[in-house]
């Protein structure tokens, strides 16, 4: 039971990632790249067959990656934050 409800609730925060890196993503203020990396990391948190804890991991990494962007508008970079903040609390 109480793995279940874990598994919702990682759920949840994955949703709640998917909706921010969307309008990231979709966001044309926002430079190419870093609305690439922002599907990329949308991809790796809905890639079937693995775990919400690697899902999770591998978007992290992806967007670890690009917060490195000096190119990045800062309210971007804030919502990417939160994004990281939503997932990396996912854990096997």
């Amino acid at each position: 039971m109480v793995r279940k409800k874990k598994a919702e609730e990682y759920e949840a925060k994955i949703q709640q990632a998917l909706g921010v890196l969307g309008e990231v993503s979709e966001d044309s203020t926002t430079p190419r790249n870093i609305r690439r990396a922002a599907k990329d990391a949308m991809d790796a948190l809905q890639s079937p067959g693995f775990t919400p804890a690697v899902r999770a991991s591998n978007a992290v990494s992806l967007l670890d990656e690009i917060l490195q962007d000096p190119n990045m508008p800062p309210y971007t970079r804030v919502k990417l934050w939160n994004v990281m903040s939503f997932i990396e609390a996912i854990k096997d």
